[in-house]
């Protein structure tokens, strides 16, 4: 790794670095519009603090604990319901999915590269199908329910009633509610629209910097290769696992580079600096924005466990 770094270019290595980095705040921008049909009813600065919080949480606790980590700051800094706030970021996953789809298959119909190649022994076409099909079913469930909400409400208090306590059947229909609230911008197609289009610059820029990142080490990768990748770590560290991703997004690169016969050393130094380089300004960020929000990491991290975080009051999303 020494060795490639040091033949490494580093204005495209860094300027790889920055476009990483300008995904968050246009994650930010995107969730506004999940968030609220009239933006301006929410301020950005606080939604940028949660955003850098929830994403410097997922680099330093495990088992994606910053995804909860965001909605706890967001109801902190706004006043957003928790599980309102919480039902949009898991509406985003969702989308992101879709989007990452769609990349894939681009990638594998443009980028010269057959659908029955393997990543760690599963073919390209079978990988892209699975997500389609998962994210593509979760997204419909979530349509069907925002859009009959009252029928999902007496499915959900029918089947609460049949096998929890009364009180712990009314508190999950609480619950319920406020996830509803958060998943509120797919009744809108217009707001669906921004949303998808958010979506897209996120990811596209993203592309563009795993292709920077490639130019930087001098790997003979085309573009479309940037967003095979993308597409591919996205799928592969959503698994819970390790603080930061580390280990996985290392695995992932590796297996993937391989298909554009990228040697192995070149690979692994290639996806260990990368991630470091994405790593750390996002979580510098997200450390002052804690500070910022007069908030601690002991308090995101007992905001993560979710009998605390489901205690969210204030005003629904």
């Amino acid at each position: 790794m020494g060795a490639e770094l040091r033949a490494a270019r580093w204005w495209p290595l860094i300027a790889s670095a920055v476009v990483c980095t300008l995904t968050f705040p246009l994650r930010t921008l995107r969730w506004r519009h999940l968030l609220a049909d009239d933006v301006t009813t929410l301020g950005l600065l606080p939604l940028w603090h949660a955003t850098a919080i929830g994403f410097m949480a997922n680099n330093l606790l495990p088992a994606r604990a910053g995804e909860v980590a965001r909605a706890y700051a967001a109801r902190h800094l706004t006043g957003l319901r928790f599980t309102a706030a919480f039902g949009s970021v898991a509406v985003e996953r969702v989308l992101d999915g879709i989007v990452l789809v769609a990349l894939l298959q681009i990638a594998i119909a443009a980028g010269g590269i057959r659908a029955d190649a393997g990543v760690g022994g599963v073919p390209l076409g079978r990988i892209a199908t699975i997500a389609l099909v998962l994210f593509g079913a979760t997204l419909l469930l979530a349509l069907a329910v925002v859009h009959w909400p009252a029928t999902a409400r007496r499915a959900a208090r029918a089947l609460s009633s049949r096998v929890l306590p009364q009180r712990f059947a009314n508190r999950f229909m609480e619950i319920l509610d406020g996830l509803l609230a958060g998943c509120d911008a797919l009744r809108s197609g217009r707001r669906m629209m921004l949303v998808m289009f958010w979506s897209m610059m996120v990811w596209g820029a993203g592309a563009v910097s795993y292709w920077l990142g490639f130019r930087a080490f001098g790997l003979d990768v085309p573009w479309t290769g940037a967003l095979l990748l993308q597409s591919l770590v996205a799928f592969g560290v959503a698994i819970p696992s390790s603080p930061g991703f580390f280990g996985p997004f290392e695995a992932v690169v590796r297996v993937t580079l391989a298909l554009y016969a990228v040697p192995v050393a070149a690979a692994v130094s290639f996806a260990v600096i990368y991630h470091l380089a994405a790593f750390v300004p996002i979580t510098l960020l997200g450390l002052w924005s804690l500070s910022r929000a007069h908030l601690h990491l002991a308090q995101i991290r007992g905001g993560a466990e979710p009998a605390a975080g489901l205690q969210g009051g204030g005003a629904a999303g």
